[in-house]
């Protein structure tokens, strides 16, 4: 199969109909062979019904249904565990993702790039998630050095590899082109065609933004220490140890020429001995937390792989080429 096309679903019965009619007939005009999954998460307004109808009616439709609402980064793993795609796509039900983008997604995968991120260039949602999703945008560039326009576009194209190096939980399904970057993978963007929301409303709110800066605090951390967590906490300890220290050194100084030239004032009273103290307890924690983390990362990360293989050379191939050379 070419092509799996992952759904998520939270009460958008009115706009499942429509989709599932737009995938199928862009993908039967441009012979795309496919299947739609959709994950229903906790949805309470008969969306699972739709889901079943269709998926009896077509044997290429099928549908995951979950107890109540565990999120779209779940609904995402399940949908990617249970494709058999070469080429995973992402795509929101609420029809403001166009499935007629489906065939320049793919054109523009087959480049050599391993994910391809929508943009969404002439954005139709209000200016007060326009504008924060810019600056968001920008933010997640500079701490990650990938630059996309649109990192959160509900489209997204990858290939099945992709899928079996990065883990998804929380809400960092917004991060999987920076995610897979961060394994060496290939990403690039492609503008689409972003559309009115027909029905329903945004599931989204100002929580998302605060949600958001702390989901990219994280996958700064995991795509820069995950697996050395020591050098960003040491590094945090050995500064504000080396600062407390100094601060110290210093007050003994004055303390010396306080007591044996009878010049200079009393440190007991100076804030400087106490941010100094601080300072160097803290440092002291970081430090000891860093071992902490490597300790764990010892033990619980041994079966995970610090590496991304691209290509393997076939069994016999250089006997081959010698053969054919004489």
């Amino acid at each position: 199969m070419k092509l799996s096309v992952i759904v998520p679903v939270l009460n958008e019965s009115e706009s499942l109909l429509e989709l599932t009619q737009e995938i199928i007939a862009t993908c039967e005009k441009n012979e795309i062979s496919f299947e739609i999954i959709f994950i229903d998460d906790g949805s309470t307004d008969g969306s699972w019904a739709v889901i079943n109808t269709a998926s009896k009616s077509d044997e290429r439709i099928s549908g995951v249904k979950f107890r109540r609402n565990f999120g779209k980064a779940a609904a995402l793993t399940s949908g990617m565990r249970a494709a058999d795609g070469e080429y995973i796509m992402m795509m929101d039900a609420d029809l403001q993702d166009d499935p007629a983008e489906i065939p320049k997604f793919i054109d523009k995968l087959k480049e050599g790039f391993d994910v391809v991120n929508g943009w969404k260039v002439r954005r139709l949602d209000p200016w007060h998630k326009v504008y924060p999703s810019k600056v968001f945008n920008w933010m997640i560039g500079r701490l990650t050095g990938l630059w996309l326009h649109d990192h959160n576009c509900g489209l997204k194209l990858f290939r099945r590899e992709v899928t079996h190096e990065i883990r998804l939980y929380g809400e960092l399904h917004r991060f999987i082109p920076v995610l897979a970057h961060s394994r060496g993978f290939k990403v690039s963007e492609l503008s689409v065609n972003h559309r009115e929301r027909q029905f329903g409303y945004s599931k989204y709110g100002v929580k998302r933004f605060l949600r958001g800066f702390l989901d990219l605090l994280t996958v700064k951390f995991l795509t820069g220490y995950g697996t050395r967590p020591q050098h960003l906490m040491g590094g945090i300890g050995l500064t504000l140890f080396g600062l407390g220290s100094l601060g110290l050194g210093w007050l003994t100084c004055v303390w010396l020429v306080a007591n044996i030239f009878g010049s200079g004032s009393e440190i007991g009273t100076r804030p400087l001995l106490h941010y100094s103290v601080a300072s160097l307890l803290l440092g002291a924690q970081a430090i000891s937390l860093g071992f902490v983390a490597e300790l764990l990362i010892s033990y619980t990360g041994r079966d995970i792989d610090t590496y991304s293989i691209a290509e393997r050379t076939e069994p016999g191939s250089r006997n081959r080429e010698t053969a054919e050379v004489s």
